[in-house]
């Protein structure tokens, strides 16, 4: 069933989570065991990310150096259909521009439509954590709109081959990203905003937002949102913050603002066990507060604390 499906069934608001990949080497079962926990609060889907290769230099015998392509993580299309087949819920790819030509991409889509998914996040994704600035791959998409057109032609038949005739026409649900801070590339929030106007005029169909640990600041983007004529879900992406360490590690890698309140509490804790505590309680309150203004789905970046996460749902559910 499609994201928008869901929401449009739902007559209360809807619980999504989302996943990380295993480091290569592990096998499926660190997938239930992470999902386990918090699958009994019934999910309307998973989304799983997706990490692209990282490049490092490897030293010749000769003393020179060669780069070589290191991929940590497997992709998306094998666990997705793994998490289908044992929990019999939907599965939501992360579709990135990085690291892919045009031709991986709709490799990859005709084997996710092949196996029954019927929705995906298109993002850009980073640059690799040695380079400054995002580069596409010769051939491949510089934006998250060029992929975003992608799919979409698939979903219209039309496929790369020119000549293919009477092409199968796909059924992705397509959502974005939204930042209710920005995005940190964009010289302000309105220039954002116009972007994110733009991938849903092409046909994303919801939105799913960065992090924010402020409500105020979701309920604002919203606004901000309606205001332009976006008018499809935007669903809040939560996350909760368990470590002192976060407080400055969470602000630099994806630019968003933790409030004076939350984060003086948090200097007073002796240890991580009580800033999880407090991190918890925080999403609590988020999350009711959230529930209560009537978003459509409460989605969580779950990555390393599911048992986090099961006691947010016991809270409000």
């Amino acid at each position: 069933m499609k994201v928008t499906e869901h929401i449009s069934q739902a007559k209360d608001t809807l619980i999504s989570f989302e996943i990380l990949p295993p480091l290569k080497g592990k096998s499926i079962e660190s997938i239930y065991d992470h999902l386990d926990p918090m699958m009994e609060f019934k999910p309307a889907f998973v989304n799983v990310t997706y990490h692209r290769s990282e490049h490092m230099f490897k030293k010749r015998m000769d003393g020179s150096f060669e780069k070589v392509e290191i991929r940590k993580r497997p992709g998306t299309v094998g666990i997705c259909a793994a998490i289908m087949n044992h929990y019999n819920v939907d599965a939501v790819p992360h579709l990135i521009c990085g690291g892919f030509t045009k031709e991986e991409t709709e490799n990859a889509l005709i084997d996710l439509a092949f196996l029954g998914v019927d929705n995906v996040l298109v993002l850009r994704g980073d640059a690799p954590k040695n380079e400054t600035y995002f580069e596409p791959e010769p051939n491949g998409h510089r934006y998250a709109i060029d992929l975003l057109h992608q799919v979409q032609h698939m979903n219209n038949g039309i496929y790369l081959e020119e000549d293919l005739q009477n092409g199968v026409k796909t059924k992705f649900c397509i959502g974005v990203a939204g930042y209710p801070e920005k995005h940190f590339e964009s010289p302000n929030l309105n220039s954002d905003l116009q972007i994110l106007k733009a991938k849903v005029d092409a046909g994303a169909e919801y939105v799913v937002t960065q992090m924010f640990f402020d409500n105020q600041k979701y309920f604002e983007y919203v606004k901000l949102c309606r205001e332009m004529g976006i008018n499809v879900p935007i669903i809040p992406g939560l996350k909760p913050l368990t470590t002192k360490k976060q407080l400055s590690v969470i602000p630099r890698s994806f630019q968003v603002d933790i409030p004076t309140e939350f984060s003086n509490e948090i200097m007073k804790c002796k240890t991580d066990k009580e800033v999880e505590q407090l991190g918890t309680e925080w999403l609590i309150q988020q999350s009711k507060e959230l529930k209560a203004f009537g978003v459509p789905v409460l989605h969580y970046y779950t990555l390393g604390k599911p048992l986090v996460i099961r006691k947010v749902m016991e809270a409000i559910v």
